[in-house]
């Protein structure tokens, strides 16, 4: 007989949507929120000449800077106010959460709980700051460097040039890590990942339009064509599937007495996903290579044998950035799984409420069980997020096909959009549920 719970999310409609007052509002902020996150990516970065910056941007496309600028939105390419996007961000929140597994204070401090997470969030906004200043700072160097047929980059270089984009930038950047903030708090879905969301699915037409052109200007024929649709088709179906799967693990409670009444024992289970870490090791490894090949791309010839070095070793689609890729996504997956979930706090968890695992002794022997099951499925996960986001890079390599139908951006979409739905859909039933709950007040004063 199906639960009250399964009940109702079997009936959860989208017409209870118009009743839904909350749940409306949040989505109306959210989408506000990413309008003006949008209505920002065309805001210029004051002294550029966007004739010579596209021509450039054009002849450095097709690379790594393609990455950045989907990152971004096409905030790059336009070179606005929100050129670098979310990424110092998320690379100060990389360096936060490696350094609270490193550091004891810092370790000490997350367990204080809602007072120590306000303090780390604190610490990751001053290193945000940093992060963004020191990379405007080489951005509008970079630009200062740049010609193209029509002159400077810059339309007056110098020291007021790269303050005012260092200042401009830094509060582009520090502007959207608080509107992500928001959309967490008051909208529905992590506001982060919304905000990259946004930017890849508005160039994710231009991305279509531009394969189909190059099917009529001859470069890829029609069965070509259809190979790519059956590819972006298949990926999605794939990440689906993946995102969907987990591994249930059977908890039984005993027996138990209340007053002269004896209960009997209940069964349950806990679900762990394949891939525990969602989106964040492709985001997280995107962000860690994007720090170095960014001042190479902006350099150019200027930064030396090192930088030449670093350029032809880490272009994009060389086997050694595929490598390194493929291992930082390996290496956050496992490494944001293993702080999502604490085998031995769950195994606590489950010892102080009376609960096991049939099989399995309570304490340190579920733990291991829990890091043992979770070790063989994370490993599965992180092979199919590299794979995922590896495979079609080899598309975008050797067949020019456009950077947004990469494996990549379609896992954040796909992902992101399964996410944002299945908390639209707790909304609808929590609503339900309330509607019950007044329903039977309601009956039991009439009565």
């Amino acid at each position: 007989m199906p639960s009250a719970v399964e009940q109702l999310a079997k009936n959860a409609n989208w017409g209870a949507l118009a009743k839904a007052t909350e749940l409306k509002q949040r989505l109306l902020f959210v989408v506000m929120a990413l309008l003006v996150y949008r209505l920002g990516t065309y805001i210029p970065i004051p002294g550029i000449d966007p004739n010579v910056w596209n021509e450039i941007f054009t002849q450095k496309g097709g690379g790594i800077l393609d990455m950045f600028n989907m990152f971004s939105g096409g905030a790059l390419q336009r070179m606005t106010i929100f050129a670098l996007n979310i990424m110092p961000y998320i690379s100060a929140s990389i360096i936060m959460q490696l350094a609270s597994s490193l550091s004891p204070q810092l370790e000490a401090m997350k367990k204080e709980g809602e007072s120590g997470r306000l303090r780390i969030n604190q610490y990751t906004r001053y290193l945000t700051v940093l992060l963004a200043a020191v990379q405007a700072y080489g951005l509008a160097v970079g630009l200062e460097g740049m010609q193209g047929s029509g002159g400077s980059a810059v339309v007056d270089p110098g020291f007021m040039f790269r303050l005012s984009t260092v200042i401009t930038i830094v509060g582009g950047t520090v502007f959207l890590m608080w509107l992500g903030e928001q959309i967490t708090a008051r909208g529905v879905g992590n506001g982060t990942s919304l905000i990259i969301y946004a930017g890849i699915v508005a160039n994710l037409p231009l991305a279509v339009a531009s394969t189909l052109e190059l099917g009529r200007q001859g470069q890829f024929s029609f069965l070509a064509l259809l190979l790519i649709a059956a590819m972006v088709v298949g990926v999605i179906l794939f990440i689906v599937f993946m995102e969907r799967a987990q591994r249930r693990i059977v908890v039984q409670y005993p027996k138990r007495q209340v007053g002269n009444k004896m209960f009997a024992g209940d069964q349950n289970h806990i679900p762990l996903k394949l891939n525990t870490s969602g989106v964040i090791p492709p985001i997280f490894a995107s962000s860690l290579l994007l720090l170095p090949l960014t001042i190479v791309g902006f350099s150019g010839a200027q930064g030396g044998e090192i930088t030449s070095m670093i350029a032809r070793y880490l272009q994009h689609g060389s086997p050694v950035y595929m490598a390194l890729y493929g291992m930082l996504i390996v290496f956050f997956a496992f490494f944001y799984t293993a702080i999502v979930f604490n085998p031995n706090d769950n195994a606590e968890m489950l010892r102080k409420y009376g609960g096991f695992i049939p099989g399995i002794r309570p304490g340190a022997a579920t733990a291991d069980y829990f890091d043992y099951v979770l070790t063989r499925i994370t490993t599965v996960g992180a092979l199919y997020l590299a794979i995922i986001c590896l495979l079609p890079e080899f598309m975008v390599k050797h067949y020019s096909m456009p950077f947004y139908l990469g494996g990549t951006s379609l896992l954040i979409v796909v992902s992101v959009t399964m996410d944002t739905v299945a908390q639209i859909h707790s909304h609808l039933i929590a609503h339900q549920y309330e509607g019950l709950m007044k329903k039977a007040k309601l009956g039991g004063r009439r009565r």
